[in-house]
């Protein structure tokens, strides 16, 4: 008896020394810092340039999304600006996410930043202070052209003085912060402008430098890395399961026509709660849906039943 009292004794004690042990690196690994180069990003007064990136910024990057709480419909309608001062909440299994005030105020938005600040983070993944930004923004490869038209627009924007919540991840999202969270940059050379036009090469792009519609269509682990095949849904957003995308018989668009597809977005959102931002893709252009939709239509179809309609 003696002998299992002194076994079960050792091993509560070693059960608390490991448990110790890794709560400390864990809380030790909370704000790691990182360094990733500046891009040679800076932002322009040319009136052309603001309006492609007013255009970004309400359609295809849809930033009002994520950055606004408001309707964001509402405010365009009476041709007003939409005030891009964040504090969106992201309910995820990893804890609650906040969406950060870009707004230009210097205290609590971007207003304090450089436009190389801005652009590193939105590249590579690394805040100005040098820890790592959460993975959900698609802009690593974004162009030269597109980047410097978002950052050029985002400048514009009046100061909105909104003090965010900090993120408030749980015990799962402080051990996946500490071990898995890192910075995301380009795979590839950044292209310095992209052609606009319906071909399925300008889709690619939007799909997966703009829309980010691979992040949503494909699955992925708690770290927020790609688990699965490529758009080929079965991703759990807020509670929905996202559709297959690529040619399969089991996708979503594989009978669709292009005035389909072109249509779907302009009926805007017709199931209560999606979180698939529809207004704002509904804001994109025929020539944009058209090299969207020529895209998906040339992925290697993928068969997979955790992509419910």
């Amino acid at each position: 008896m003696n002998r299992i009292k002194k076994i079960a004794k050792w091993t509560g004690l070693i059960l608390l020394i490991l448990v110790t042990g890794l709560s400390l690196t864990i809380a030790s690994r909370q704000n790691l810092h990182y360094d990733a180069p500046y891009p040679n990003i800076h932002a322009s007064t040319d009136s052309a340039v603001i309006a492609r990136g007013k255009h970004l910024v309400y359609s295809s990057a849809h930033c009002i999304d994520c950055h606004y709480r408001g309707n964001s419909d509402s405010l365009i309608a009476l041709g007003q600006e939409v005030p891009l001062s964040g504090g969106v909440l992201f309910d995820l299994p990893v804890g609650k996410i906040y969406s950060k005030n870009i707004t230009a105020d210097k205290e609590t938005g971007i207003g304090k930043y450089t436009d190389e600040e801005i652009a590193r983070a939105l590249r590579h993944g690394v805040h100005p202070d040098g820890t790592v930004v959460f993975d959900f923004m698609p802009f690593h490869n974004t162009s030269d052209e597109d980047l410097t038209a978002i950052i050029s627009f985002l400048r514009t924007q009046r100061p909105v003085h909104n003090a965010v919540p900090e993120h408030q991840p749980n015990l799962l999202g402080n051990a996946v912060k500490a071990f898995m969270v890192k910075p995301v940059g380009p795979a590839g050379e950044v292209p310095k402008s992209v052609p606009r036009d319906t071909t399925a090469v300008y889709g690619r792009y939007i799909a997966l430098n703009l829309a980010e519609c691979s992040g949503c269509h494909t699955r992925r682990d708690m770290s927020g890395a790609f688990a699965g095949q490529p758009f080929g849904g079965g991703g759990n957003i807020e509670g929905f399961i996202t559709p297959n995308l690529t040619p399969d018989p089991t996708g979503r668009i594989y009978k669709w026509t292009k005035q389909d597809f072109i249509s779907r977005f302009r009926k805007g959102k017709l199931i209560p709660g999606s979180p698939m931002p529809w207004r704002s893709f509904g804001r994109m252009t025929d020539d944009e849906l058209t090299a969207l939709y020529n895209f998906l239509k040339t992925l290697k179809p993928v068969h997979d039943t955790l992509a419910i309609h």
